[in-house]
């Protein structure tokens, strides 16, 4: 039997009441009972010392690129629409190999910083450069983190007025009938699935009208999510009045793109009516305020999102935006960018908390199955070291575990089993990820210089 027990620590199951001395007990991949006090003897149970530690729900990654991973460091003075010119360059050049390799390499440095389930929003599918997501599919599966693939796609190049070379984008049926596809070969529904596929055109000024509403009518007659970037910058408000008369909202409502399985990355130029109607549909954001901040593209307004009740994640975005960004580590910046707006109550400790775990799990629609620790979920736990020097001073383990930087990661279990034990992964080894990630990197840019 999969049985673990973690005895000791302080609980933090974020849905419920904490518990300062409590004890999770793990089975067959699910949370079977949290309680107060010292666990209960069981045979063959795996006992994990918790004292000294704080258990939470496995950080939930609601918005990334992994492929991204190979161009790190690049454009670094740039704005997102010059940034993403530069970007094409080498993008456009990914092929399967790549894509395998920066997945292994991203989800393993995610891994690391207590992220259980990581969404990756992938739009770029150049012809005749392999199955890039099978073999995305396969890369998670080795690292052992669960994936929810956001199959995107564009159609409108350069040539149409959009920011892609016509080398990257796809005709409107053959992205259609390729997201379809991947649903159908990847998509696993079932309450502990390691893989989900959402529909994720890339954004309005890469994506033509037709394909946001055909990809609307597909994720829903499908029965799964649907995801896109949106109001991540001015540049993009200016083009989107520039070029079809409202904003990015009101462009989104239009073609059906707003609603309880739609979620946003970035959201953030909104206006006070934006920020309702997404609340009021029950739309979700996905906010990655060290993205935001190092394109300066401004300071999501989370805490009027969260006042009208909108579901907000965390996502680290892309590493090109976002250099080597841990997931638990924009749990600080999204307190403190959100304070910088509107001073010390503008979101506190256990909010960043939410947002990291069931915030996240509610855009992703897993909200029933992961992202607080309660009987019956998925057991996908995190564990946190908050006695070692420094930690041990703060007496409010999660303001420790938020205030920060990331406090040590005793154990990452993803369906109850190891991913991350003392700092360390056990199921690919930090030297195999450092060089997938070495090597996507040097086929990317050396095909360039050349």
């Amino acid at each position: 039997m999969n049985r673990v027990v973690i005895d000791g620590a302080h609980i933090v199951p974020v849905s419920e009441a904490e518990i300062p001395h409590g004890h999770l007990i793990l089975e067959e991949g699910r949370i079977t009972h949290i309680g107060a006090g010292p666990a209960p003897s069981l045979p063959q149970a795996r006992r994990i010392d918790g004292r000294g530690c704080v258990a939470t729900p496995g950080l939930v990654n609601s918005h990334n690129h992994l492929y991204q991973w190979a161009t790190q460091g690049l454009f670094a003075d740039n704005t997102l629409f010059e940034w993403l010119v530069g970007s094409y360059e080498m993008w456009h050049r990914l092929d399967a190999e790549v894509v395998a390799d920066t997945t292994v390499a991203g989800l393993a440095h995610l891994a690391r910083s207590g992220c259980t389930t990581a969404s990756d929003h992938h739009y770029i599918y150049p012809a005749g450069r392999g199955d890039i997501v099978a073999a995305e599919v396969d890369a998670a599966r080795r690292v052992g983190l669960r994936l929810d693939l956001a199959r995107g796609s564009m159609d409108r190049g350069h040539s149409a007025g959009g920011l892609p070379p016509d080398s990257v984008v796809e005709s409107l049926d053959g992205a259609l009938a390729a997201t379809e596809d991947a649903i159908d070969t990847h998509h696993d529904p079932a309450f502990d699935s390691m893989t989900r596929v959402s529909v994720a055109p890339c954004s309005p000024f890469s994506v033509s009208a037709d394909l946001m509403r055909g990809s609307a009518e597909l994720a829903r007659s499908k029965g799964v999510r649907l995801h896109t970037h949106l109001a991540e910058t001015i540049d993009e408000e200016e083009k989107c009045t520039r070029e079809f008369g409202c904003s990015p909202v009101e462009y989104a409502e239009k073609l059906g793109w707003l609603g309880t399985d739609v979620w946003f990355a970035h959201g953030v130029h909104l206006s006070d009516h934006a920020v309702q109607r997404i609340a009021d549909t029950g739309t979700g954001i996905a906010h990655c305020p060290t993205s935001n901040a190092r394109l300066g593209a401004g300071i999501c307004r989370v805490t009027e999102l969260l006042d009208a009740g909108a579901p907000v994640g965390l996502g680290v975005d892309g590493p090109a935006s976002s250099e080597l960004t841990q997931l638990s580590a924009e749990m600080r910046q999204s307190i403190l960018m959100a304070r910088a707006r509107l001073g010390p109550t503008a979101l506190n400790a256990r909010q960043a908390l939410h947002m990291a775990t069931l915030g996240g799990a509610q855009c992703l629609g897993r909200a029933h199955e992961l992202g607080s620790l309660e009987v019956g979920k998925l057991a996908d736990v995190a564990l946190w070291r908050i006695d070692g020097f420094g930690y041990d001073v703060i007496d409010d383990p999660v303001v420790a575990l938020t205030f920060g930087p990331p406090p040590p990661l005793e154990l990452v279990l993803v369906g109850g089993s190891p991913v991350v034990e003392r700092g360390e992964l056990r199921t690919v080894s930090i030297g195999t990820a450092a060089h997938a990630g070495r090597a996507a990197h040097h086929r990317l840019t050396q095909e360039v210089s050349c």
